[in-house]
């Protein structure tokens, strides 16, 4: 019987090519070129490492939140004699000046050079009028605590992280209260501030093992890809 040419040359083509009908050779087609590439491992100690082992899961409901929930504001809770509000105001201004007669604990006046929230400098001067310019913010707000696992909490371990100078910082009031309660999916600082906001959220929330929600899980990566080896704060 005498096979047709083109059935000849086809065979050959598959013997020469390894290919068959059934599985086309795809080699050169630029299909792995599109493909992603693999995520490079987060390095030890970074803030993407510390956000990979915190669980991620949905919003719990606020109900039953309020402040008093995480005990009286500013309490003394490593015993030094000065209330957790002076301590953060010592810690993060410049220029501090000190009431005499308070054991160095009540700041008068000091400086906030940068502020970090919105780069400016900041003058804080203790009294009703000025005061409120420098805040003290809980970084991971108390309200979105709430919701990620601290509704669940006995009152002292509420009081613990109420007054955690990990979670504290001196801050522009204004800024502050454009941030409320939000996430970092709702309201992150000046760009260059950024990666140690997020890195500082991450910090506390794998100490008091409170979740992520998935969009703000999203929001912090999309922070950390621009400084993918930023540590994690540790006081």
């Amino acid at each position: 019987m005498r096979i047709p040419a083109r059935t000849v040359l086809t065979v050959a083509a598959a013997v020469l090519f390894g290919s068959t009908a059934c599985e086309p050779d795809t080699a050169g087609s630029g299909a792995a070129d599109v493909r992603p590439a693999p995520a490079p491992s987060a390095v030890a100690g970074s803030a993407r490492a510390a956000l990979a082992t915190l669980e991620v899961k949905g919003r719990a409901p606020l109900t039953g939140y309020e402040r008093d929930a995480f005990g009286p504001a500013w309490a003394d809770v490593d015993r030094n004699g000065c209330d957790t509000r002076n301590d953060v105001l010592r810690r993060d201004l410049r220029a501090v000046v000190l009431k005499p007669g308070t054991r160095d604990c009540v700041v008068l006046s000091g400086v906030l050079d940068p502020e970090p929230y919105t780069g400016r400098i900041v003058s804080f001067l203790r009294g009703e009028q000025t005061s409120p310019l420098v805040q003290i913010d809980h970084v991971v707000a108390l309200a979105d605590a709430w919701v990620t696992g601290a509704f669940a909490w006995d009152g002292e371990r509420r009081r613990v992280f109420g007054n955690d100078p990990l979670n504290l910082l001196a801050v522009d009031g204004t800024a502050n209260n454009r941030k409320g309660s939000g996430d970092a999916a709702t309201w992150l600082p000046r760009a260059a501030y950024r990666c140690a906001y997020v890195a500082r959220q991450i910090a506390v929330k794998a100490k008091y093992r409170l979740w992520v929600k998935p969009a703000e899980r999203d929001a912090m990566n999309r922070v950390l890809a621009s400084c993918p080896d930023q540590p994690v704060p540790t006081s």
